[in-house]
């Protein structure tokens, strides 16, 4: 599966952005998806996570109660709802998919986009 990402762009502290995924294919329900975000000078970090059917989410500490991770299987899409964007959020976001079902493991995306970036200006 082929994966693109975009909904990227410069935002002040307390706004919000949706940043998109589009999966071509006719097997996107069968991975669950997860965001990534690496800033500059740092590791990636993994960002949330949802299940094939889109039931379940699951969110690092730093991110809970401000961004969404959904789907639309119908559309082949993956979203992160973000709000109250902060400047730490400032990073490039990849999303990515895995056959595998476990949501809180960062490991095992086999498949990757290319990143969208988000900046937060304080």
């Amino acid at each position: 599966v082929q994966l693109q990402a975009s909904g990227g762009g410069l935002v002040q502290a307390g706004g919000s952005l949706r940043l998109s995924c589009a999966a071509s294919g006719r097997t996107f329900s069968s991975y669950a998806m997860g965001w990534f975000r690496q800033a500059p000078g740092k590791e990636r970090e993994f960002v949330a996570a949802i299940s094939r059917s889109g039931s379940s989410t699951y969110y690092t500490n730093s991110v809970k109660g401000r961004f969404t991770i959904s789907r639309d299987n119908a559309k082949n899409t993956v979203y992160l709802q973000m709000i109250s964007l902060k400047p730490e959020d400032t990073s490039d976001y990849y999303c990515a998919g895995k056959t595998s079902t476990c949501l809180s493991c960062p490991s095992g995306y086999d498949y990757w986009g290319q990143g969208t970036l988000v900046t937060v200006s304080s």
